[in-house]
């Protein structure tokens, strides 16, 4: 997989990774981290000023799903979501928040890929973490038009 290509589809291309402001800020074969950055509508507790709970779980799905795309042979693969847990663990700052998505296993046609989210002011401390599993749809080639 061309890893500027998936940046680029991950960044530009899914319109609602693009609505939200999704940036690549590293990837290699089976391992991606993505940044949110923070925005006032995406808080979900006024009181705690904390994320949205929907917040996370797209981020991790996100993460969990280009982890599982970055290691497939052909960029004409497709990659949708067949299951996916998180498991909320502190509330979520008003800040920048990071997912890195590791693939565990990716077969014929289903991947699986563990996410850490986290907010780079405080690296140690997870926010969340995620398990995905993902549909693969391989094609070889680019598909006809």
């Amino acid at each position: 997989m061309d890893l500027a290509v998936l940046t680029q589809l991950t960044e530009e291309m899914i319109p609602f990774n693009k609505f939200l402001g999704m940036r690549v800020e590293s990837a290699s074969v089976g391992r991606i981290r993505i940044a949110l950055p923070f925005r006032p509508e995406l808080i979900g507790d006024p009181m705690k000023q904390a994320l949205h709970g929907g917040v996370l779980s797209t981020l991790a799905d996100v993460a969990g799903g280009i982890a599982v795309w970055s290691s497939l042979d052909s960029p004409w693969s497709r990659v949708s979501t067949i299951d996916l847990r998180v498991d909320y663990l502190r509330p979520g700052r008003p800040e920048r928040l990071l997912a890195e998505g590791v693939v565990i296993r990716a077969g014929k046609s289903v991947g699986v890929a563990d996410v850490r989210l986290f907010h780079p002011s405080h690296e140690a401390e997870t926010i969340a973490t995620g398990k995905g599993v993902y549909a693969i749809k391989s094609r070889p080639s680019r598909p006809k038009e």
